[in-house]
């Protein structure tokens, strides 16, 4: 057991050092974080490092106040040391990871003898790629060069004035190490379409075979994950190297400990890197540029060679599979009764019991077949040219065609994946245990021309989580402000598949509730059940409400009803209201906050987004105004199919699934409210079904016990 009384003594002296070099009392919330992690990690067996207790991970449930970072830091730095484990913590937000690797991680070691090191761990795409960046280079310099056709990697790219000189700037800067190579410690920024010129990703990238290899950023960057005790990453990292098989990028799941912060975003994070989807038009256009590509690529290969070959069965198979797509579109194009509403250019169809009708599904299996075919010969052509970096075998293709050609074919061969998965989760049959995956199509009509796009994704992350992550690493902390709902760990239990032998905990705030905040729910002249009448009621209520504050947020669940009050009110409160949508989101606080320094009064109108992850400590929000429950979108495809499975195994989806889904999102919106113990203020919730309704109580109780007005 690696809790042994050395271990439990560093733990002890390094929280003891802390609190004395921050000067700060301890939080009673924290001790007992601290000390269920170490618990946890100390319970876990093994055999020569190999874990032999079943699967489990430890959930904690700490709010805003509590220091759960710094009482994560603590109990898992020293573990996973003594057991001889990479700690791997992941992040949902940018944000977050900034706050660990700048703030966090300094502290604890300037304040502490833990001894211990660190990296940001970040995905090939945020790294320049000297390859790409030389074949730009040279590039630019010829008109008609067909060595390096990057317009084929790089669809809608424009050449902006300048672009040469800052192209060699960015060679200059890494070449004389003045720049790391990555993206985010460029001095500007970078957009996104200049940036996609330089970089890579795991397809394109001919690792020790390139000649840049020695010097690569990415590589270079990668070095420092095998050295150091505690790797920062993000969920989408995490979720991308276990989805090629763990130890890509990070250690293996095995030889690592895993805190995920910001908890609650994992399962929806899960199922978005196991969705698939293709657009049938967009599919057709994207061949069309692949005929390019054969066309260009054929004179640097030898006629009887077996990659010149492979080029004719590429092509044959191109045309193949863009002639079914034709009559796939036909065909949903007939079957399906499309909507349109008055105002939008997009309907959706939702296969219910993700059940295919009988063309449609043979359609599904004609097109997987002919996406196969196609995806297996690209394969066959990306394994010709790396045979060409392989100075011991014999190959027809020469090293400098290889490589000017490998990242375009392999590009071509990970879109082509990207296309057959989808058709296979549209033939997959349906699992034994779970709801039946979600499919799902939508129709878009754009100025001159149309695309339908079919989708395909699970409705739980459960197996796909336990399959990759919980079966394998050595230990596993969930932790976030919001993973009850109604007081509850059953919603995240179902949609991450949670581990029997999981431990949970909620740890108690170090807030004083009912002394800092009200919660208040006023009289109303409508319901948001009728959307037009409670849009001028809002009109109505909230210059009353935002009367005797500097700072408030006004959340709303519909962009259309926030931009429609806004346009009311406005006229007579110029200046005033900002919403999230005036400019970026950082521009948006930063502008909030000049205001309320100078004296001004300032409101925020925002969506979702704007109910989790902004932090206004103080002065900077006094009031937060929710103007209605915060239920799901009843269209989204997912929840529909979830809720349909729940139904047919006779459950009642709306106290199960939506009820449970409001609450979390109720508590993170009440949760910009008090960001540090000397804040205070109040909430106001316009929504009166959260005291007319059954379901409504559940929803107040699950708040913090603020002190509750109701009129």
């Amino acid at each position: 057991m690696a809790l042994n009384d050395d271990v439990k003594q560093r733990i002890q002296q390094g929280y003891r050092d802390l609190l004395n070099g921050k000067s700060v009392k301890a939080r009673y919330g924290q001790r007992l974080m601290i000390a269920e992690i170490a618990r946890y990690l100390g319970g876990i067996t093994e055999d020569d490092g190999e874990r032999t207790s079943p699967a489990s991970a430890c959930v904690v449930e700490a709010g805003t106040g509590t220091g759960k970072t710094l009482a994560y830091l603590l109990a898992a730095i020293p573990m996973a040391q003594a057991l001889g484990k990479k700690l791997v913590i992941s992040t949902a937000t940018v944000a977050l990871q900034d706050q660990i690797v700048q703030k966090d991680l300094p502290d604890l070691r300037q304040h502490t003898k833990l001894d211990f090191d660190w990296t940001l761990a970040k995905g090939r795409g945020r790294y320049l790629c000297l390859s790409r960046l030389e074949g730009r280079l040279h590039d630019e310099g010829v008109q008609d060069s067909d060595t390096m056709p990057l317009f084929l990697l790089d669809k809608e790219q424009e050449d902006e004035p300048g672009t040469r000189e800052f192209f060699e700037e960015m060679l200059g800067q890494y070449a004389s190490r003045n720049w790391d190579g990555d993206r985010d410690h460029w001095p500007q920024q970078i957009p996104d379409d200049i940036w996609r010129q330089v970089t890579t990703d795991h397809r394109q990238c001919t690792n020790r075979h390139c000649s840049y290899f020695d010097t690569c950023a990415f590589f270079e960057a990668r070095k420092g994950v095998d050295e150091v005790d505690v790797i920062v990453a993000n969920h989408d990292l995490v979720l991308a190297d276990l989805a090629l098989g763990g130890g890509a990028i990070l250690p293996r799941p095995e030889d690592a400990v895993f805190i995920f912060d910001e908890a609650h975003h994992l399962p929806d994070k899960a199922l978005n890197h196991f969705a698939a989807s293709v657009s049938l038009n967009g599919t057709r256009s994207w061949l069309k540029q692949l005929a390019q590509v054969i066309v260009k690529m054929k004179p640097h290969l030898a006629p009887a060679s077996h990659a010149s070959k492979t080029l004719d069965r590429i092509s044959e198979a191109s045309r193949d599979y863009d002639a079914l797509l034709g009559q796939v579109f036909e065909l949903a194009d007939k079957s399906v009764e499309w909507t349109f509403e008055d105002d939008r250019n997009s309907a959706q169809w939702r296969y219910p019991d993700g059940e295919l009708p009988e063309d449609m599904a043979r359609a599904a299996v004609e097109a997987g077949t002919a996406s196969a075919t196609l995806t297996r010969q690209l394969g066959v052509l990306v394994d010709e040219m790396q045979k060409a970096f392989d100075e011991k075998r014999d190959h027809d293709v020469d090293r400098q065609t290889a490589e000017a050609w490998f990242p375009v074919v392999g590009g071509l061969h990970s879109r082509a994946e990207d296309q057959h998965r989808l058709w296979m989760a549209w033939q997959a049959a349906r699992e034994e245990k779970g709801p039946p995956p979600a499919r799902w199509a939508v129709r878009q009509r754009f100025d001159h021309s149309e695309d339908i796009t079919f989708y395909s994704s699970p409705v739980l992350a459960d197996s796909l989580l336990y399959g990759r992550l919980w079966s394998r690493a050595y230990g596993v902390i969930l932790t976030s402000a919001t993973l009850t709902a109604l007081g509850r760990f059953d919603r995240l239990r179902s949609r991450a598949g949670l581990p029997e032998a999981s431990k949970y905990l909620v740890v108690p705030s170090a807030f004083r509730y009912g002394d800092m905040a009200s919660v208040e729910v006023p009289a109303m002249s409508a319901l948001p059940t009728d959307a037009d009448a409670f849009t001028e009621a809002l009109v109505e209520r909230l210059p009353e409400l935002w009367e005797d504050g500097l700072a408030t947020l006004v959340l709303f669940t519909s962009r259309r009803q926030m931009n429609a009050v806004r346009d009311k009110l406005a006229p007579a409160w110029p200046e005033l209201i900002t919403t999230q949508d005036d400019m970026a989101k950082g521009e948006v606080l930063r502008h909030h906050r000049e205001r309320i320094d100078a004296g001004h009064r300032s409101v925020l109108f925002g969506v979702a987004s704007f109910a989790e992850g902004i932090d206004l400590p103080g002065n900077y929000l006094q009031h937060v105004v929710i103007t209605r429950l915060p239920f799901a979108v009843p269209d989204d495809p997912i929840d529909a199919s979830l809720a349909e499975w729940v139904t047919a195994r006779g459950g009642n989806p709306f106290m199960e699934i939506t009820v449970p889904d409001a609450s979390i999102r109720l508590v993170q919106a009440a949760g910009r409210l008090l960001r540090t113990e000397q804040d205070t203020g109040r909430i106001t919730i316009l929504d009166r079904r959260i005291v007319t309704r059954r379901y409504g109580q559940l929803l107040l109780d699950a708040l913090p016990p603020f002190r509750r007005v109701i009129t």
